[in-house]
């Protein structure tokens, strides 16, 4: 993984392509859908990247690059529905010890999920991105993921 401050400085220079790409359209499934491509290209310890949608009381796939996904995450288990219930970040060093965890790919080690709100404040799903190695996150890209998620319905 980059230096802390190379990855900062990465994430501040994503943030700015995706505002100028997101300048040519407000919908929410396109704007994910160019996060996701973007962030999986330019971040070499991203293994999956996406986001889930929120219906109801189960999440949906949405828009995502890397390995087939779960297509649905019913409630409650899973570091999705964790960051959905705190409303925050959850940074997971160690999948395999996280309780409830939900495999969607066994290659998974680590995750971070971060809430996505509308304009209003509601949470409407989750930006999740899993590494294939332990520990591949911290609070460099927690900060930058949250940046950019506040961005898909700006």
């Amino acid at each position: 993984m980059p230096a802390a401050a190379v990855l900062a400085d990465r994430y501040v220079r994503i943030a700015g392509q995706l505002e100028q790409l997101f300048a040519k359209t407000a919908d929410p499934v396109a704007r994910m859908a160019t996060a996701a491509a973007l962030l999986h290209y330019k971040m070499p310890h991203f293994f999956w990247t996406g986001f889930y949608r929120l219906a109801a009381d189960r999440l949906v796939v949405g828009p995502y690059q890397g390995p087939v996904a779960c297509a649905v995450l019913p409630a409650p288990d899973g570091v999705c529905w964790e960051a959905i219930r705190r409303g925050e970040v959850v940074l997971v060093p160690d999948v395999g010890a996280f309780p409830g965890h939900v495999p969607c790919d066994e290659r998974s080690r680590s995750e971070v999920v971060v809430p996505l709100r509308d304009g209003g404040g509601r949470i409407v799903g989750v930006l999740d991105v899993d590494a294939d190695r332990p520990d591949a996150f911290g609070e460099v890209d927690a900060a930058g993921l949250v940046r950019i998620a506040t961005l898909i319905h700006a």
